[in-house]
């Protein structure tokens, strides 16, 4: 079986798939945390691999930016693999001071400026939040690693260069902790196809600072939330 997007069988994947963003960062995670991994996906590039995790089978692989491109990564592990859980890894912009750089943030709700959810047609707006089981595992693995963490609502944004360059104000004013731009696709889709879904990111650059992580730090050195991802896989 396979889809366009996606050369893998049937069984190739784990229940669970981490997700970040950069197929690179799925290929680190693969080499650096899995045993007996196997590539099972290579198509456009969007790297996917099979292996295992302290003797359970765990897979990971990249989404892409943008909730058009992890809206379709998704729905077809959901909907054509058998996948039952994705966790998002991946990184953001802090909208909060207390978010400094790498500390992490699991995502309970996502708000959006997007009109992902126009297609449901519902008669209001809807809330795309995390997988509570998941998430409460997420956040017992970060306090007892002695992780920073927060847990809280992000922003999934469609939009990177932003005419509005203080737009954000507005969404941290309503208590947005960050901005990252997947996060509510995947909440929504995972609630219409009945599966679980979490978000964990790392704090890659501030709306508040200046710091910001470079492409290789983002690539391979958010190791914090990868070990949590895989702990609660």
């Amino acid at each position: 079986m396979s889809t366009p997007h996606n050369n893998a069988e049937l069984g190739d994947f784990a229940e669970t798939v981490l997700l970040p963003g950069d197929p690179l960062r799925a290929k680190f995670i693969a080499e650096t945390f899995l045993e007996d991994v196997k590539m099972v996906n290579g198509v456009r590039n969007m790297l996917g691999y099979t292996g295992y995790y302290k003797g359970k089978k765990v897979s990971v692989m990249g989404s892409g930016m943008g909730m058009p491109s992890i809206g379709i990564y998704c729905y077809e592990l959901y909907a054509f693999y058998g996948v039952e859980k994705i966790i998002r890894i991946g990184s953001c912009g802090a909208y909060s001071p207390d978010c400094k750089l790498y500390d992490l943030i699991i995502a309970q709700g996502a708000c959006t400026n997007s009109n992902w959810a126009h297609q449901y047609g519902l008669s209001g707006t809807y809330s795309a939040i995390a997988d509570f089981d998941l998430l409460k595992r997420a956040y017992d693995v970060a306090l007892e690693r002695k992780f920073n963490v927060h847990v809280g609502n992000i922003l999934s944004s469609d939009i990177f260069y932003n005419d509005q360059p203080e737009a954000w104000k507005k969404w941290a004013k309503m208590g947005c902790l960050a901005v990252e731009m997947e996060s509510y696709a995947l909440y929504s889709t995972a609630a219409y196809l009945n599966k679980k879904a979490l978000c964990i990111l790392t704090v890659s650059d501030s709306f508040i600072s200046p710091e910001i992580t470079t492409a290789e730090e983002r690539q391979t050195s958010f190791r914090q939330m990868m070990e949590v991802a895989l702990e609660i896989a």
